[in-house]
């Protein structure tokens, strides 16, 4: 494609710079396809994407994650903590991001 060409990509400096956006970084592009796909697919994929991040971090992070899940259900049980319910705990998140 060159400068000669038609397409609606190349009208305008905006688009000039979103077409050179999409087409100069592999990774964009990947990202717009994967936007286009169903949620069940978009959450497969997500997920695979943070495992292979997660094999770079600290081996020892998954037992220190176990042990705060451990001593977190033991202050849920003796009554120390009281819990708080997913609805409101949602809720909250979702406000916080209006």
């Amino acid at each position: 494609m060159d400068c000669t060409d038609e397409s609606p990509a190349l009208h305008g400096p905006s688009n000039v710079l979103w077409y050179a956006f999409l087409v100069a970084d592999p990774a964009n592009k990947l990202e717009a396809k994967a936007l286009k796909l169903p949620p069940e697919q978009r959450a497969r994929l997500a997920e695979r994407l943070i495992s292979s991040l997660d094999q770079a971090c600290d081996p020892n992070s998954e037992e220190l994650w176990i042990r705060e899940a451990e001593r977190r259900l033991k202050e849920l049980e003796s009554g120390r903590v009281d819990g708080v319910p997913a609805e409101r705990v949602i809720e909250s998140a979702r406000s916080s991001l209006r």
